[in-house]
């Protein structure tokens, strides 16, 4: 679970951005005021900072408190004299001493709040790794929610949590979007092939993303937005070329493809930068970067396949033996090669499309 904190202690909208922090549902709110944080639902973890202040007698209320150990006492000290409460240590990076602090805190405490002054991730990655065996919760802090998705990936792990002061109504969204990865599995079909046919010249779109495919991983691609074949990546040896695990020839660029949160993309749309969907042969799928679109003229093969239920899915390939698409147990098919009877994978999407995000209107494609 990726930990989304709200620190509010310079904020001056405080009410419209706790109202926003409670709707996105953020896992806690900061604050150095005990008092803003007893008006919290108990749904909000209530986190006391009191940076560059005296501790409060009473605690009650918090459900944690981040301690600075030069000005308050370590973290193990204070729980002995407030049993019931979770304590945290707040480290600032800033060097080799306070990068080794860091990596202790990380090793021993419940909680770690980390700021890095430096812009480099370097630091952090040494601190993740150092806690690789550890059960606390590592936290840093971000300027925005920007840095924040970067610190959710870095090694791969990324931090448990961020912590973000929100500079507008509106932020406390963009952390929780930030948060969230998970991409959700899809029910994917077998087509039976109708017909193919070769249909003269056009542009096909390569896709070129910033990740390796699995073999039993690739894009959706279909001419219609209710129907699409799973193009396999070009992971398989093939003759004459080396092998370009990182790419999808995908099909003609008017084609559809998924991205994130369900909402298509047409390939001619697609640049640096841009997210698809990478999906395998059990439906399970993940977002991926494009690096590059590669656009040329090419001949263009038609494939029509049938779902059980009758219903039509159409994608346009380049006219080429070496493009291929995925088959019932990962079976890789060469398209050229495909007959009427043979069996492809693909995804049947329910709604219509209105630039790209679903929507349930009256809407006929041919």
């Amino acid at each position: 679970m990726r930990l989304t904190w709200l620190d509010i202690r310079t904020t001056t909208a405080k009410e419209a951005v706790l109202e926003e922090a409670v709707h996105q549902r953020l896992d806690g709110v900061v604050s150095d005021k005990l008092e803003e944080l007893q008006q919290l639902p108990p749904t909000v973890k209530k986190i006391l900072f009191p940076q560059g202040k005296k501790l409060p007698k009473d605690l009650g209320g918090a459900d944690v408190v981040i301690v600075d150990p030069r000005e308050h006492g370590s973290p193990a000290e204070l729980a002995a004299v407030h049993p019931g409460v979770d304590f945290g240590r707040f480290v600032e990076i800033i060097d080799a001493d306070s990068l080794e602090e860091a990596c202790d805190s990380a090793r021993t405490e419940r909680w770690s709040l980390l700021l890095f002054r430096d812009p480099t991730k370097i630091p952090l990655e040494i601190v993740i790794a150092a806690a690789a065996q550890a059960t606390g919760s590592l936290i840093t802090i971000a300027q925005d929610a920007e840095e924040a998705e970067i610190i959710f990936g870095v090694l791969e792990h990324g931090s448990d949590g961020v912590m973000m002061a929100p500079a507008a109504v509106g932020d406390a969204t963009a952390l929780k979007q930030a948060a969230v990865v998970h991409t959700p599995a899809l029910d994917l079909v077998e087509l039976t092939v109708r017909a193919t046919e070769h249909v003269g010249m056009g542009e096909r779109a390569c896709v070129d993303t910033c990740s390796y495919f699995r073999e039993d991983e690739g894009i959706l691609v279909g001419s219609h937005s209710k129907g699409m074949i799973l193009c396999v990546s070009e992971t398989h040896p093939l003759p004459y070329m080396p092998t370009r695990p990182f790419r999808v020839n995908a099909g003609a660029i008017h084609s559809y493809t998924l991205s994130r949160d369900g909402r298509t993309h047409y390939l001619s749309e697609l640049k640096s930068g841009s997210k698809v969907m990478a999906v395998d042969v059990k439906g399970q799928t993940r977002l991926v970067t494009v690096g590059r679109v590669k656009i040329e003229s090419r001949p263009l093969i038609s494939i029509d396949a049938v779902s059980e239920d009758g219903r039509s899915v159409n994608l346009i390939l380049q006219d080429d033996w070496h493009v291929r698409v995925l088959g019932p147990g990962g079976a890789v098919l060469n398209s050229t090669e495909l007959r009427p009877g043979d069996r492809v994978l693909g995804y049947l999407p329910s709604e219509d499309r209105h630039v790209g995000y679903p929507i349930n209107e009256f809407c006929v494609e041919r």
